[in-house]
């Protein structure tokens, strides 16, 4: 084995414990008081957008469908684990007692985000049951459609709360603090989209994801090469949906009430924007979009709902004037070649 053989495990762990040290500095400001609440919950926010942004890429840029309702599997995701939540770990006057002593929460949080990213995944099944033999426009409407069949199903449904919204996820989050106390949910959410871009990662670079990515150049060819588009398709839709299930259960966490109507096209055209303006089949720019994203909607807050009229500008002037996004399909270690090695080796 040469000397470059030698220095490539090494540059692989580097760039991990470099992303790991500077995970835990800002853990650590956050503990000490260094990071005041709001900034705070604008990183948390960040890295739920991040979630949300990369795993609609999956599906809408590395494999080349259109899915625009993703705000739905969200808003599964986001009720599941809630009431999951609520279910073990907190009294509530919905679910009665808690199943198991509150302070195994700090354990058996995990699960409940793996729980909503669970049902979101099945939800997924209705999607891409459909796009079998649907594409573009068709499922499309498809995708908006079974947001808004979720937003309804969950207005009519008082064990969650109805219309009056849900609450009850906070004292889960306490109880984490009170057997150690650190910021717990700052903790989960920046695990929970380190663990997203992971997966993706490897799903995108597995042979799965070279027959995905067959799909979105031409499904028919993809089809005579012997690719099994429909079970791709499958696999694909439930990884992305189950990847927002989990952006939704931190969510739900992260604010401590729900309501239907958070979840509705508006957040779907959020996770849009966010792919558009990174770049369709760009991971990398999926996290630079949703991060400048996040950042826009702050500056924009004062302006309050006419935020949504700039948002929808910048998309169009996005269309017209780059219309591959920022990073287009392609990765940092693309437009920097000297961060290949830190990204891939043989």
């Amino acid at each position: 084995m040469d000397q470059t053989d030698e220095q490539r495990p090494m540059q692989k762990y580097s760039l991990n414990m470099a992303m790991a040290a500077a995970l835990v500095g800002v853990v650590a400001l956050a503990q000490v008081g260094a990071i005041d609440l709001y900034v705070q919950s604008v990183l948390m926010f960040m890295a739920i957008n991040v979630i949300m942004a990369s795993s609609l890429n999956l599906v809408n840029g590395f494999m080349g469908e259109f899915s625009c309702g993703h705000g739905g599997f969200m808003c599964v995701g986001a009720y599941v684990g809630s009431v999951l939540s609520m279910m073990l770990f907190t009294d509530s006057h919905l679910y009665g007692a808690a199943l198991l002593p509150p302070q195994w929460a700090v354990a058996l949080f995990p699960l409940v985000l793996l729980g909503g990213g669970a049902a979101a995944a099945l939800a997924g099944v209705i999607v891409a049951v459909p796009s079998f033999k649907t594409r573009g426009d068709y499922l499309a409407i498809i995708t908006l459609a079974v947001n808004y069949i979720v937003i309804s199903a969950v207005h009519n449904l008082d064990i969650v709360g109805g219309p009056r919204g849900l609450t009850g996820m906070r004292p889960t989050i306490m109880a984490m603090g009170q057997v150690v106390d650190l910021p717990w949910m700052m903790i989960w959410v920046l695990v929970g989209a380190t663990g997203c871009l992971f997966i993706i990662r490897r799903y995108v670079n597995s042979t799965y994801g070279k027959g995905v990515i067959a799909i979105s150049q031409d499904e028919i060819a993809a089809e005579i090469m012997s690719v099994n588009t429909n079970r791709l398709k499958l696999i694909t839709f439930m990884v992305s949906s189950g990847l927002a299930g989990v952006a939704g259960a931190l969510y739900a966490h992260v604010v401590g009430y729900l309501n239907p109507g958070a979840f509705d096209i508006l957040k779907s055209t959020e996770a849009m924007v966010m792919v558009y303006l990174g770049g369709m089949g760009s991971l990398s720019g999926s996290v630079i979009a949703a991060v400048l994203f996040t950042l826009l909607l702050e500056v924009l807050r004062p302006l309050q709902i006419y935020k949504w009229v700039i948002v929808p500008l910048i998309l169009i002037l996005l269309m017209q004037f780059r219309p591959e996004g920022l990073m287009g399909d392609k990765e940092l270690s693309d437009i920097f070649p000297r961060l290949r090695k830190y990204f891939t080796f043989k």
